[in-house]
């Protein structure tokens, strides 16, 4: 049995989600969003304090035995994707400094590992969480997508795992 996070970064809107998998089957445990609370004087950095904080407190009452994100995708707006690297990185700050390696997966790869196309929309990929985590309703958008890439992480691992009949498979680490 292990219990993983999925963080679904974001500079406003920070989603996670925390399944468990036993023998290869998972099961939903909580998943919701961290609303980055912005006035006209909230500086980038406050709203990277309060990701690391919050995603602090979602480790400590969980205690994931792995955590997962998704990686940067580089969009038209340059200005956008910095400020998504910045989320990104306290979020796996906030992992590290709880003890914790952070798996990072493409969206392509995600969408691979929950729908079977990397080129499904945001529809399509709420869809297959609910239908696979057998959920009544759809969870918000960006905790639904942190439920994918914790499913992503459980299906890379499984798969990694049994092809390399290792119990443990090496994830990619920043240098």
């Amino acid at each position: 049995m292990k219990t993983i996070l999925g963080i679904d970064p974001g500079s406003r809107i920070t989603g996670y989600g925390i399944i468990e998998v036993v023998k290869g089957q998972a099961r939903y445990i909580d998943s919701g969003c961290i609303r980055i609370k912005i006035n006209d004087e909230t500086f980038m950095s406050d709203r990277l304090r309060q990701i690391n904080e919050g995603i602090s407190i979602i480790i400590k009452r969980f205690k994931p035995d792995e955590v997962a994100i998704e990686q940067v995708f580089m969009s038209q707006n340059v200005d956008s994707a910095l400020k998504l690297g910045h989320a990104r990185g306290a979020a796996m700050v906030a992992a590290a400094c709880e003890g914790h390696q952070v798996a990072e997966y493409s969206a392509r790869q995600i969408k691979q590992a929950v729908v079977g196309t990397g080129a499904a929309d945001k529809t399509q990929v709420q869809h297959m969480v609910c239908a696979i985590l057998k959920l009544n309703k759809s969870p918000q958008a960006d905790a639904a997508d942190a439920l994918a890439v914790a499913l992503c992480h459980s299906h890379m691992g499984q798969g990694l795992g049994a092809i390399m009949g290792a119990s443990k498979v090496r994830r990619k680490r920043i240098r």
